[in-house]
């Protein structure tokens, strides 16, 4: 059984230039490294794990970005979306409501180091985390 996202790994030609730009994105500074290979953050609610791989190590190279989107929670889809634009990201997949009136929207970029970067406002996930953290 799945029980929860524990790391997502993206690869990057220029794995320093990807630990820049996602430590500028994230606000955080990678907490695991290993010289020349990897690069670990730990983010949001659940501190889940982000991880920079150099691409020499990834099994394929495939020519175009595409696969699986993770769609990361964010409070704010627009706002975050025109970030990511303005630091170099290009759109994958446009701002778009999931189900009429249902708060799910979803959005998705291409990182400049070619992997897919979803986001996404996520009701369900606001109630989990509500439950979680009982007042």
């Amino acid at each position: 059984m799945l029980r929860g996202m524990a790391t997502v790994n993206y690869f990057a030609d220029d794995l320093e230039a990807a630990k820049d730009w996602y430590s500028e994105f994230l606000g955080v500074a990678p907490y695991f490294t290993v010289p020349g290979g990897y690069y670990e953050f730990r983010i949001g609610d659940y501190q889940a794990e982000l991880g920079l791989i150099n691409r020499k190590y990834a099994a394929t190279t495939p020519d175009r970005p595409g696969g699986q989107i993770v769609n990361w929670h964010v409070d704010d889809v627009a706002a975050t979306f025109e970030r990511l634009l303005e630091m170099g990201a290009k759109e994958y997949e446009p701002i778009t409501a999931r189900g009429e009136g249902t708060g799910f929207v979803t959005a998705a970029v291409v990182d400049p180091f070619g992997n897919v970067l979803g986001i996404m406002t996520n009701p369900h996930y606001l109630e989990i985390l509500a439950a979680a953290r009982p007042e």
